[in-house]
């Protein structure tokens, strides 16, 4: 099969950083002050030019390193400020940025790994040229204490194989939870946004509730049109607590607002879901991994709550013994739903291989890759994990797949191939 794999490999990247909340635990209750109270106790006993010197202080430090520093510390302020009911006509300018500086950290969400990205077409076509599409891309950023992130790429693709990336700008933005209580962490529902003045390529999703704490994992996201016609941007997570996993939607119609909600039933208790872009036979549908083996067909009547499937592929091929997983969601054809899988071989060897589902009835398997696609090979074995390739989601475009791939859980790749030879060698 004639793959034809990009130059281009994006890499973590320590020096990419965000400034982020820094919550204290809420203290015992009584009449001796918390943390927080303490903090900011101390902070409004100084002098005005102990205050200001201060101050000066972490500016030197971090105003040159990220965007629109001081607004971001009195936006810090207003919350804590909420909290203890202060009143800042008292307080002056300096003082109140000082205090949301002790309440805000510095955190690099790419310094251990870029990886497993997904993509979708970007809600933006406007002025692209005949051949040519503009791409959106999730990407999964692993920072300090292996807490994964949700990052964004936007770019243009056309159909000669040619991929251009956005540049990232200089400074990257936390998306923003509303209404949050300091002193406890939310649960879900929730809704973050994206800052008004900030890029999506600027933009990182953080865990937010406490079934996310350390870490959103492997977004796999969709163009989805409902009955109704109407589009939303789905895409399917992993929240993960340190010891529970637990499947997530992320939903959005502009990629200003998103809703992180948690799923329900059986088959949410698993990894890797993977969403189709509508509905088939009048029920929502996914591909998802129930027993870490084999994959499953799985149909509910609502996007929340999901029941245990029925199993409709198992390993086969000397390259996906050991297990088979979706590389994302699946991409509809004339000729059926074509699926891409990872599987796993001899030495944990990850290799990307593709299938070809009913269009009506999507549990009939009408074919399959004899041999891999995309396996782990030469410079693509080294890294955080080695010998892994991984998607979370190809994008198709006129004849061809666009196919992003993680590599070794390090960095990010690129490949296009035809979608009649991938066809064509389908047993």
């Amino acid at each position: 099969m004639d793959l034809f794999n990009h130059d281009l490999r994006l890499h973590a990247d320590p020096s990419r950083v965000v400034v982020r909340p820094f919550h204290i635990a809420w203290g015992g209750k009584g009449g001796a002050p918390n943390r927080t109270e303490r903090l900011v106790g101390e902070v409004l006993k100084m002098s005005p030019q102990q205050a200001r010197d201060e101050l000066e202080e972490v500016l030197k430090d971090f105003e040159a390193r990220h965007w629109q520093t001081r607004r971001v510390f009195m936006t810090r302020y207003d919350e804590i400020a909420e909290l203890l009911g202060l009143d800042g006509s008292e307080i002056g300018d300096e003082k109140r940025q000082l205090i949301g500086a002790y309440f805000c950290h510095e955190y690099s969400y790419a310094a251990a790994a870029l990886m497993n990205p997904s993509a979708v077409p970007h809600f933006d076509q406007s002025g692209m040229p005949a051949g040519s599409m503009r791409i959106l891309m999730s990407l999964r950023s692993v920072g300090e204490g292996h807490i994964s992130s949700v990052a964004f790429r936007e770019g243009i693709i056309t159909d000669e194989n040619q991929l251009k990336l956005a540049p990232e700008p200089p400074f990257a933005t936390a998306a923003d939870l509303a209404g949050a209580v300091e002193d406890e962490m939310p649960e879900g529902p929730v809704t973050v946004y994206r800052h008004r003045d900030s890029t999506l390529s600027g933009t990182v999703i953080f865990p937010i509730t406490s079934a996310q704490s350390k870490g959103l994992e492997d977004l796999r996201i969709v163009h989805f049109r409902h009955d109704d016609g109407d589009y939303e941007w789905i895409g399917t997570y992993t929240a993960y607590n340190g010891s529970v996993i637990q499947s997530e939607l992320m939903r959005t119609r502009d990629f200003r607002a998103f809703d992180l909600v948690p799923m329900s039933g059986p088959a949410a208790r698993n990894k890797g879901m993977a969403l189709f872009p509508r509905k088939v036979g009048g029920q929502y549908m996914m591909i998802g991994r129930q027993d870490g083996e084999n994959l499953f067909l799985l149909k509910s009547d609502t996007l929340e709550h999901w029941d245990e499937g029925e199993k409709i592929l198992t390993p086969v091929y000397p390259w996906e013994l050991v297990q088979i997983g979706n590389c994302g969601p699946p991409i509809e054809l004339d000729e059926g739903w074509l699926l891409l899988t990872h599987g796993v071989g001899a030495m944990r060897k990850y290799s990307i291989g593709a299938v070809l589902l009913d269009k009506d009835d999507p549990s009939k398997v009408i074919g399959r890759t004899v041999e891999p696609i995309l396996a782990a090979k030469d410079q693509d074995r080294e890294g955080y994990v080695p010998n892994v390739v991984y998607s979370c989601g190809a994008i198709r475009h006129g004849d061809t797949i666009f196919l992003p791939y993680g590599i070794a859980d390090s960095s990010v790749g690129f490949a296009f191939v035809k979608i009649k030879e991938m066809l064509a060698a389908m047993a």
